[in-house]
């Protein structure tokens, strides 16, 4: 099988920094999986970017929600949460910038399911998301 695809959720506003340092890291990582820079390029109406976004979820095997200090203002994140449970693709989240367990979390991420950044517990994490949901 490829390796899995992932599609990155995260705070566009606030942590746009440990995005682009996490995909770069995953380049380089013994961590098998893919990520896609599916995130909208462009400011489009909520109707449209509702209808790409989820699309793009839904051409992935799980949703890796990168979780920073302020995400409890991030509601795109808890949106792309709710796509991919509706689609069946499973979510689990990684803590960024500083956050920690005693962090906000997004809407419909599960704290047991919010690890810290460490590669090993992330391809754990993938292993475990991809005998779930959709991938099953």
């Amino acid at each position: 099988m490829a390796d899995p695809r992932a599609f990155i959720s995260f705070d566009f506003d606030h942590d746009e920094t440990e995005k682009n340092l996490f995909v770069g890291q995953s380049k380089s990582s013994k961590t098998p999986f893919s990520i896609e820079d599916w995130s909208s390029k462009s400011s489009l109406p909520q109707s449209q970017w509702e209808a790409l976004i989820k699309g793009k979820i839904n051409k992935c095997n799980l949703l890796i929600v990168l979780s920073g200090q302020k995400m409890a203002s991030a509601t795109g994140v808890s949106k792309e949460i709710t796509m991919a449970k509706d689609q069946d693709v499973p979510v689990f989240g990684v803590y960024v910038d500083g956050a920690n367990s005693s962090s906000n979390l997004p809407k419909g991420l599960a704290r047991n399911r919010t690890i810290s950044w460490n590669w090993n517990n992330i391809a754990n994490a993938i292993d475990q998301m991809m005998s779930e949901g959709k991938n099953k």
